[in-house]
């Protein structure tokens, strides 16, 4: 006879016997203490480093980029995943110090938040705890395995992983390095689970019993196709449709380094500005923008407003602003729909916007409430900015691409959380847990408390 869980019959789910390790697997990850923690994710960063498994990453992912580059040539991939998918030896060094430093970091796991004396002899306590295990799918960026891995390392989760399919044979290679660091830690390896296709993923959305949080990240609309398919509860990481506003006074030279950075430094990254606004009065910032992005090769999206700036710049000055870039498409007509897309790469919409009022309208009405940033000289201009715009971050006079877990010093993250339950924002240690209520007495009974009877002390302890 076929078991029927509350997940419906075991026999027509492949994934629930990988869901049902991992709970098994968490359990001891999460009873680590904190120098086997740390001894685990620095052996993760080391085996990362090790020549051996990086000459056989390196071969795997050439073989993911070739088959990537030819699928873009066919139209098939946008350059923007291609540029995901690559992971070099800087991207590695990058991965190895970022376990490293979340190694380092303070313990997380069994922090009390709270210590109340309820009465003499009991005592309560709110500590922190994993979530569990973690169910996670991200888009073809195969360094995105070991990022997410060291936070679950940390969290003591379990977390079973479905990347694009594009990068596959790399994250293949990955999760055999953490699998064989697992081994070597005396640790099941069912704690870190790579779902191969679609159809596994499509089964773990049914696997309620044994997975705690689905983390989505992708488009909008397939972070509401899961969040619609499943009764796990959902962390959404959609689109990172940001902005960039230059107000009345914002100084040329800033706004120019802001927004090259911004845009130019990795455009595929969901924190790269989309769409640049700016205050009738910010011409010579906007001036210095464009010349800055022009010059690496960026090609603006503009409304009749910029396009009459830049047109009217002398040649000298602006060095690239001539005829020629407009018939050449660097420089284009805005449509409507330009407002909506997150392009992904060397492409950015300009709209001029009459008042700080209607750059924070225009934000409200197409930003993702990702990021958001505005360079000004105005601290009030700087201060209503932040308390008007709804998004996980808000930012004066930086980059949006500072909207990252291992630039917020988290150590790296799962992703930015549009929504606002649980976690928002880069999505670090914090995020993947949760707490419990811990209550330690000496044989007291709650018939004893309450009007005319013993009264509750609810005295507030100290934490140490």
């Amino acid at each position: 006879m076929t078991a029927t869980t509350p997940d419906g019959p075991e026999s027509s789910n492949p994934t629930m016997p990988l869901a049902a390790a991992a709970r098994v697997a968490a359990r001891p990850l999460a009873a680590l203490d904190t120098e086997a923690r740390a001894a685990l994710l620095e052996a993760l960063a080391a085996a990362l480093e090790d020549p051996h498994n990086r000459a056989q990453l390196a071969a795997r992912n050439a073989e993911d980029l070739a088959d990537a580059e030819a699928a873009q040539a066919r139209g098939d991939l946008s350059q923007a995943l291609v540029a995901r998918l690559a992971i070099g030896p800087s991207k590695l060094a990058a991965l190895s110090d970022g376990l490293r430093r979340l190694a380092h970091m303070p313990e997380l796991l069994g922090r009390a938040s709270l210590r109340r004396a309820l009465d003499e002899g009991l005592e309560l306590e709110r500590v922190s705890c994993p979530l569990g295990v973690l169910g996670i799918v991200f888009e073809a960026r195969p360094d995105a395995v070991p990022q997410i891995t060291g936070l679950a390392f940390k969290s003591g989760n379990a977390v079973l992983l479905k990347g694009g399919r594009e990068a596959l044979r790399s994250n293949r290679a990955l999760v055999a390095i953490i699998h064989a660091v697992l081994r070597t830690q005396g640790l099941d390896p069912a704690c870190v689970t790579l779902l191969e296709d679609r159809a596994a993923f499509a089964h773990l959305l049914n696997c309620t019993r044994h997975v705690d949080l689905i983390v989505a990240r992708g488009s909008g609309a397939f972070v509401q196709h899961v969040m619609d398919n499943t009764a796990i509860p959902v962390m959404g990481h959609a689109e990172g449709l940001c902005h960039l506003y230059l107000h009345a006074d914002a100084a040329p030279d800033q706004a120019a380094a802001i927004a090259e950075d911004a845009k130019c430094s990795y455009p595929a990254a969901c924190n790269a500005i989309e769409t640049l606004l700016w205050h009738p009065d910010a011409e010579l910032a906007l001036s210095a923008v464009a010349r800055r992005l022009l010059a690496r090769g960026v090609g603006l999206r503009v409304d009749p407003a910029t396009l009459a700036l830049l047109s009217s710049l002398a040649p000298v000055e602006a060095g690239l602003i001539e005829a020629g870039l407009i018939e050449a498409g660097q420089i284009e007509a805005i449509c409507d729909a330009d407002d909506d897309e997150e392009y992904g790469d060397l492409t950015l919409s300009i709209r001029r916007v009459p008042s700080l009022d209607a750059a924070l309208a225009h934000i409200a009405a197409h930003g993702s409430r990702h990021t958001e940033a505005i360079v000004c000289a105005d601290a009030d201009a700087g201060e209503r900015f932040i308390a008007a715009v709804d998004a996980a971050c808000v930012f004066v006079n930086a980059s949006t691409r500072f909207a990252d877990g291992y630039r917020f010093g988290l150590g790296a993250e799962v992703g930015v959380a549009t929504g606002k339950l649980h976690a928002r924002g880069p999505v670090g240690v914090e995020g993947l847990l949760t707490y419990r209520w811990l209550l330690r007495g000496t044989g007291q009974v709650s018939a004893d408390y309450g009007p005319d009877k013993r009264p509750f002390l609810h005295r507030d302890l100290d934490l140490d």
